[in-house]
């Protein structure tokens, strides 16, 4: 398709073409014809030829050559509406680019937000499967020790159940730790578990600065001596404020519990309420 400026050039060179064979047809017709004879007639001095300006009798004045018009250079050619056109559809283009560039990144940025949301998950579950799993291996191990306990006492006649050995364990146990029961337990509202071990008190209360209602459930690991040396937030809570759940994991490092005499640590839970009053 020709653009307007192409149009407008091709035209003026057709004009220029046809102008030209017409100044040559004239001028060849010009040429070929004779000067028409003059009449003689009575002549009359007027003077000099020079002075009268006449022309002299059998002299042919020359034919001035026609001035060929001048054909005006085509105007500059305004931007067309196509141009206009053309560019808003680029402007459009580019536009529809750069949000779709921006989309894929909000995407991509998304969807790396939910992987390591979901590893962040899968690691948790591992740690609370690991969690469990030693618990289950260290309860099998105590039972145990009493199976054998138990036979041992059969063997020599020792008629005293298991429970009774416990009985007598929690006797000779510290002053601190009686009325508190064995393995699990509730105190102030809180809950604690802790397979074999008794609680030293009672369960240290969480601070009242808390900002959510709910569940809290610390995963912790004591010591031989009885000492929290680890505490965690675990599954089970149903609390999303971090400042109500390092509140719990606060006073988790401050629970006691009774002493053993294996060097080897032990892992439990103490799950906290929060209530607003």
């Amino acid at each position: 398709m020709k653009t307007e400026t192409q149009s407008h050039t091709e035209a003026s060179v057709i004009t220029a073409g046809v102008m030209l064979l017409l100044f040559l047809l004239l001028w060849f017709v010009t040429i070929g014809v004779p000067a028409p004879e003059e009449d003689e007639g009575i002549e009359v001095s007027f003077g000099s030829a020079d002075m009268g300006g006449g022309i002299p009798q059998g002299r042919v004045e020359p034919v001035s050559e026609p001035v060929p018009p001048v054909t005006p250079p085509p105007p500059a050619a305004a931007p067309s509406d196509n141009n206009l056109l053309t560019q808003e559809d680029d402007y459009d283009v580019k536009l529809r680019e750069e949000q779709e560039k921006q989309r894929k990144q909000q995407e991509q940025a998304l969807a790396e937000q939910r992987k390591r949301e979901a590893e962040q998950r899968e690691r948790e579950r591992l740690e609370q499967e690991a969690r469990e799993k030693a618990l289950a291996e260290q309860r099998a191990k105590e039972q145990a020790a009493k199976d054998k306990a138990a036979q041992m006492g059969a063997l020599f006649g020792n008629t005293d159940s298991p429970e009774g050995a416990q009985g007598d364990s929690r006797e000779s146990a510290s002053s601190d730790t009686k009325g508190n029961p064995i393995g699990h337990g509730i105190s102030g509202g809180n809950s604690w578990s802790l397979d074999g071990r008794q609680l030293r008190g009672s369960l240290p209360k969480p601070s009242a600065d808390f900002r959510q209602e709910g569940k809290v459930v610390v995963n912790i690991t004591v010591d031989a001596a009885g000492k929290v040396i680890q505490a965690r937030v675990g599954a089970g809570t149903t609390v999303s404020d971090e400042t109500t759940k390092q509140i719990a994991v606060k006073a988790a490092y401050k629970a006691e519990f009774s002493s053993v005499d294996r060097p080897d640590k032990q892992m439990g839970s103490i799950t906290y309420i929060f209530k607003f009053r």
